[in-house]
């Protein structure tokens, strides 16, 4: 199991470098201006026309990320956070990764769907962090909340609330 939560995180890191250090938008999702759409590099698609089971540590996980994001949200907008509250939401982002990544059980196909929503929200968290020069930590903000509400339309999470007012 731990040989496999390795390779996972490893997968993941990748994938979040890439995104980092190819131009932010190869990797992670973008949203369109034109058509409000979110395209994604990598393909996420249903299971079989039904969104993907999940297990306990995913929808939780998944709550208390999308509860970190939705807590600083307002203040976004306003211009209101500064370095260290964005560290702090990036922070939070990537515990809760890294615990679903080690306790998450998903089936094999479920498991890659879901390495491509872990892989933009890991890209949006070092955009947030200030690891990514070329973009804002607003920016980065945005684009966790766009890879969280991809989470919602591809996996089958009842509780699961998108969040609002991303602009």
């Amino acid at each position: 199991m731990k040989a496999l939560t390795t390779r996972i995180l490893t997968v993941l890191a990748a994938a979040a470098i890439a995104a980092t250090t190819s131009g932010w938008a190869s990797a992670a999702s973008l949203h369109s201006e034109h058509d409000g759409e979110v395209a994604t590099a990598h393909k996420l698609a249903l299971n079989h026309g039904r969104k993907w089971a999940t297990d306990e540590t995913l929808r939780n996980g998944m709550a208390r990320i999308r509860d970190s994001l939705a807590s600083q949200l307002a203040a976004a907008h306003g211009g209101g956070l500064d370095a260290a509250s964005y560290g702090k939401v990036s922070g939070s982002i990537e515990a809760e990764i890294s615990t679903i990544v080690a306790n998450c059980t998903l089936e094999p196909k479920a498991d890659a769907m879901l390495h491509g929503v872990l892989a933009d929200l890991i890209a949006a968290s070092d955009v947030m962090a200030g690891k990514v020069a070329a973009h804002s930590p607003e920016q980065g903000l945005r684009q966790a909340v766009l890879a969280l509400n991809e989470y919602g339309r591809y996996f089958d999470d009842p509780g699961f609330r998108p969040l609002r007012n991303v602009h």
